[in-house]
């Protein structure tokens, strides 16, 4: 099977924000002070700016979270994948419009639940791609900064 021709960097941008204003989970990989790694698929909200996760406030990517503060988000499918690394603080001040706004498009609300905490990601670089021949140029964002 031949793959489509490559997408321009903007077209791979809108793309990149069409997901990111559209999906509901990604997966959350984060690792603790030995290295080991974690991965889950959590819901989040897109700000045009930041990521809004929320999870257990004892679970290990809450843990991880708050000691290294580093994480890596994909979402999509494998051939046709958003990949934002980026760092995360815990959010001490959540408005009740952002709340309520998460649930809204999560379908679901950590203030319901106990012991809940919510993190906001900062991405730091962001890449996407479907096939090899978009590998060049994946780099959509370099150092908080979109590219092209």
């Amino acid at each position: 099977m031949t793959p489509p021709p490559p997408r321009t960097v903007g077209q791979r941008r809108t793309d990149t924000l069409h997901r990111l204003d559209h999906d509901v989970d990604v997966w959350v990989a984060t690792a603790d002070a030995a290295g080991a790694p974690h991965l889950v698929p959590l819901s989040f909200l897109w700000d045009g700016e930041t990521l809004l996760i929320s999870t257990v406030a004892t679970s290990p990517t809450a843990r991880n979270l708050r000691a290294g503060g580093r994480v890596r988000l994909t979402a999509g499918p494998t051939r046709d994948v958003v990949l934002v690394e980026g760092s995360a603080e815990l959010v001490d001040d959540l408005t009740a419009e952002v709340g309520d706004a998460f649930a809204v498009k999560t379908g679901f609300d950590p203030r319901e639940l106990r012991d809940y905490a919510y993190f906001r990601i900062r991405p730091e670089r962001i890449q996407a791609w479907r096939e090899a021949n978009e590998l060049a140029g994946r780099d959509l964002m370099v150092g908080g900064a979109w590219r092209g």
